[in-house]
């Protein structure tokens, strides 16, 4: 694309009033096509003669934009007419929010004061082939519009009544193009809508509406009002223990949406920002409000469901449902942590968690493509990973955090089959581990430096946020995985990888001459997961008597949970890992099921047993990560597990529980689908397990240790057939 267009800005800045640019134009004779090339310093909206183009919300999305910022392309040939006004309204989006890291008043300021940029091109094709180019330049102009304030934390204010009586001139920016690049990612849509289930009066007198769901998106409403009457609408996720709205855990996100009305009914929904809510409190709303006047929107990513899970458990089911919809509202453009406070960012610890189950869940391809060549854009140049993706000054250089430069690009190309992700990404995947190489204290190992460690561990001392485990032990593990990774990376695209093999194998051995012994669970899971115990089998017994002794639960945090069940149920201890999956009990993947949630919760008892809040500094109710399990009971339950990447080759080894009387799992893959399910039943007189399996690709089917070679097909077993 070849952009003879410039950025345009108001003349003079508008503040806090999201602007309109504006620019009238003939459409000419005989055009067959037009198409709009379009992107802004914020989020945009545009309208050809009064309709929406398009259907992205929050166009452009988020990006490195210094280095990378994604334009779009709209086919309006329909929408033209004769004479034609093309309107954008651009607010600040992500790109002029103060975004938690900029920690200092005057980067806040520097940011803030960003002005609104717009640049467009509209491509009008002729019959015989000629061009007619519309391009933003200081022929447009700009106005006020009615949406008085809109960001990303503190939400939208409109007055429906404003009418702009006064235009002002544009000026062009001193700004290239040379960082613009077409759409990569998935564009974000509205995808889901979810009506309100009730309107109540809680014990304090406010007035609330419960949708019974948690969303990421916003609010549509309908109203019947008189000009100059107000709707003030906040959000939160959870009610407090007495019944009272509250939203004291977004810390200093506002989250509000104010409109003031016109005359009559009207219907009104945020354009430039988004909230994770579950309840509105209606601070201001004209008349008696009922449920049929609400419904949530929710938008993310749009992604193809591909992974689906069932069973005989009804807080089981809960839960794979909160795993979902935590999925949906956090894979807003990047995959974020949180939706609802003043963070929403995309935090690489949580990613690398979460990408497997991700990846089952949903097609996520194009939308991690995206993602991870942003971080490949925003690496340091020592190869250390920013915390977040795209960077907000938050730092780099965390155990299992940066290592999402390696597992999520390999999981991608696991799941996907295609090696473009590992192309992509061998460059940062090399420098990251030549980062570690030369910060590290002691040579083969990953020592000093500051980590996240055990992030939320279980078994935390008191005070502390980051588990009982050894920095330099999950540092020292995390840089075997990584590396091994590369190696791996490497011969699929025919690299030679022989300095990072024997750099593994001296990592491996170093490893194992310092860390002779494990202290807790994480420990235990890694050197086990990663392969890196002398004797796996007896580090996973010797995990499994400590989860036991434990009291049966976990005393994971954000490092171990994911891998736990895995390691459990892969050295023959799956009862144990049904146990944890099952336990209702705090802390367990179910109490928070039997507190009313609908997505998964950053900690285990965000709401306590007594009915208090862990906290109000860092308690989210939408915090995707331990949402990880999922991922068990594709490939461990149901017994999923690509044999070659992409699923081109699959084995099928399901692991069934008396405790479920029957689990059903399926899985779209780019060969197909697969389907694993099991059910207790009862043949003459004898309880069997019964077995229904698809494969859409030459498979190995595990029944009870007894391996079967089949082609594709559907098979019914029981287990005395195989």
């Amino acid at each position: 694309m070849e952009w003879s267009a410039k950025w345009i800005a108001p003349a003079q800045d508008m503040g806090d009033v999201c602007a309109v640019f504006v620019k009238e134009f003939s459409k000419g004779d005989n055009i067959s096509k037009a198409e709009l090339f379009i992107t802004a310093m914020g989020v945009y909206e545009a309208r050809l003669n009064g309709v929406r183009v398009g259907d992205f919300v929050l166009a452009p999305g988020w990006t490195s934009y210094e280095k990378r910022q994604q334009y779009q392309c709209y086919d309006v040939t329909g929408l033209l007419k004769e004479e034609n006004s093309l309107e954008v309204t651009v607010g600040k989006g992500w790109y002029r929010s103060p975004i938690p890291g900029w920690t200092n008043e005057e980067g806040k300021n520097k940011k803030a004061h960003l002005p609104a940029g717009l640049i467009a091109q509209l491509v009008l094709t002729g019959e015989d082939g000629s061009k007619k180019v519309v391009i933003t330049d200081e022929s447009w102009t700009a106005k006020e519009s009615r949406i008085r304030f809109s960001e990303i934390y503190d939400g939208e204010t409109c007055d429906a009544t404003f009418e702009a009586t006064e235009t002002q001139p544009v000026v062009c920016l001193e700004k290239g193009t040379q960082n613009l690049i077409p759409q990569q990612g998935e564009k974000i849509r509205e995808e889901e809508y979810v009506a309100a289930e009730r309107v109540f009066t809680t014990p304090k007198g406010e007035t609330v509406v419960d949708f019974g769901q948690e969303v990421t998106g916003y609010v549509r409403f309908t109203v019947d009002a008189k000009a100059g009457d107000r709707v003030e609408i906040s959000h939160g996720e959870v009610l407090d223990k007495e019944g009272n709205f509250y939203n004291a855990n977004y810390r200093s996100a506002k989250a509000k949406l104010c409109y003031t009305c016109k005359d009559g009914v009207q219907t009104y929904q945020p354009h430039l920002t988004f909230f994770g809510f579950r309840f509105i409190r209606l601070d201001s709303f004209p008349g008696t409000p009922v449920p049929e006047q609400f419904t949530a929107v929710a938008v993310h990513s749009h992604m193809k469901r591909t992974g689906r899970l069932s069973s005989s458990n009804p807080l089981l089911n809960r839960l794979f449902s909160n795993v979902v919809w935590g999925q949906r509202g956090n894979f807003l453009d990047v995959p974020t942590d949180c939706p609802q406070r003043d963070e929403r960012l995309g935090w690489t610890g949580d990613a690398q968690a979460f990408v497997k189950t991700a990846s089952y869940n949903y097609d996520v391809e194009r939308f991690f493509t995206k993602w991870l060549a942003d971080m490949a854009a925003d690496q340091f140049a020592d190869g250390s990973i920013p915390h977040v993706i795209p960077a907000c000054g938050l730092g780099s250089g965390s155990a299992a955090w940066d290592d999402a430069a390696t597992i999520c690009p390999w999981q991608i190309y696991m799941t996907y089959g295609n090696p473009e992700i590992l192309r992509q990404q061998f460059d940062c995947m090399k420098n990251y581990i030549g980062f570690i190489t030369s910060s590290t204290k002691d040579e083969y190992l990953w020592t000093g430096g500051t980590h996240y460690e055990d992030w939320l561990g279980l078994d935390a001392p008191v005070g502390s946020y980051k588990g009982s485990s050894r920095a330099d032990f999950i540092a020292s593990a995390f840089y075997a995985h990584s590396t091994s990774l590369v190696v791996k990376a490497g011969k699929v695209l025919g690299e030679d990888v022989s300095g990072y093999e024997t750099l593994y194998d001296n990592i491996v051995k170093t490893f194992r001459k310092t860390f002779t012994d494990y202290r807790t669970q994480t420990e235990m899971v890694l050197a086990v997961h990663f392969g890196l115990a002398e004797d796996l089998q007896k580090t996973a017994d010797q995990l499994a008597e400590k989860v036991i002794a434990d009291g049966s639960k976990l005393q994971t945090g954000f490092v171990g949970t994911p891998y736990l069940l895995h390691v459990l149920s892969g050295y023959g201890h799956t009862d144990l890992a049904y146990t944890l999956l099952l336990r209702r009990e705090y802390p367990s993947w179910l109490y928070p099921v039997t507190k009313g949630a609908t997505t998964i919760w950053e900690h285990w008892d965000g709401i306590m047993e007594n009915g208090d809040f862990w906290s109000t500094d860092m308690n989210s109710f939408n915090h995707y990560a331990y949402g990880s399990v999922a991922d068990w009971v594709y490939e461990e339950a149901a017994g999923i597990k690509p044999e070659e990447p992409g699923f081109a080759r699959v084995r099928i080894a399901p692991k069934p529980d008396s405790r479920l009387e029957w689990l059903e799992v399926s899985l779209e893959t780019r060969h197909g689908l697969v389907r694993s399910s099991w059910s207790h039943i009862e043949e003459n007189g004898c309880k069997k397990v019964r077995y229904e399996i698809i494969t859409p690709s030459p498979s190995v089917i595990v029944i009870d240790g007894k391996e079967k070679e089949v082609e594709a097909g559907e098979y019914v077993i029981c287990v005395d057939e195989i």
